[in-house]
């Protein structure tokens, strides 16, 4: 059986976000007065009163540049919600945001993309397995069908 482990965004790449994001702009945090926005920093929706700041985030640049490849034309940016103020992360099981049809995209090692395939909901283990089952596929990112947002990333586990 195959495993995988679901990453936010990070402390220390949420910390520069929260700074200037990969667009170069300032965060501009808000009151989300309904709730409800996906936030990347916790993996959970966002609930009524709390801070949140969209921020423009490049997911692929990032591990691009950790991994030491060049993301080549596959290099994106794009908004994503996240708290205002630190959080505590995610908590919780099972793969979030899974209540909707979602986009799972498969990159290789050198941050091509393999693939992809549109989830339906409450199907996001079965895609994961059948991702990672190709030893190519190096990780996953999973995005919103809506407005192909990032939502977060997934590893072997």
């Amino acid at each position: 059986m195959t495993t995988h482990l679901v990453h936010a965004i990070g402390p220390a790449v949420l910390k520069e976000l929260r700074s200037t994001d990969d667009a170069g702009r300032r965060m501009v945090p808000v009151t989300d007065d309904e709730g409800g926005a996906p936030l990347r920093c916790c993996l959970r929706r966002g609930e009524p009163g709390e801070r949140v700041a969209l921020v423009s985030y490049a997911p692929l640049r990032r591990w691009a540049a950790g991994a030491g490849v060049d993301p080549g034309a596959y290099d994106e940016q794009g908004p994503v919600f996240v708290h205002a103020e630190e959080c505590d992360g995610p908590a919780g099981d099972g793969p979030p945001f899974d209540g909707a049809h979602r986009v799972v995209r498969r990159y290789s090692a050198d941050g091509g993309i393999l693939g992809g395939r549109l989830v339906e909901p409450g199907g996001l283990d079965a895609a994961f397995a059948q991702a990672f089952a190709d030893p190519a596929v190096e990780f996953v990112h999973v995005r919103a069908v809506e407005y192909g947002c990032f939502l977060y990333e997934v590893r072997r586990g």
